[in-house]
């Protein structure tokens, strides 16, 4: 069975949603024990840029792998 694109997107959303409060969580809980110390504030703007670095990486990955399938076909 196929995924419909609302589904697709639902999982985007989510899996965006996730990774994004798991990026804030481990940074508030690991910048200290390397001695790093920053705000609620600072957390969320990092962990804002590394969902959308993650974001992308995706995108480009998903895009890459696609093009190989057509390649095969």
């Amino acid at each position: 069975m196929k995924q419909s694109r609302l589904m697709s997107l639902v999982e985007s959303v989510a899996n965006v949603a996730v990774g994004y409060g798991a990026a804030v969580v481990t940074q508030t809980l690991i910048f200290p024990v390397f001695g790093l110390h920053t705000t609620l504030a600072q957390n969320l703007k990092m962990g804002a840029i590394f969902t959308v670095v993650s974001i992308a990486r995706s995108y480009l990955l998903r895009r890459l792998f696609e093009r190989l399938k057509v390649g095969q076909l």
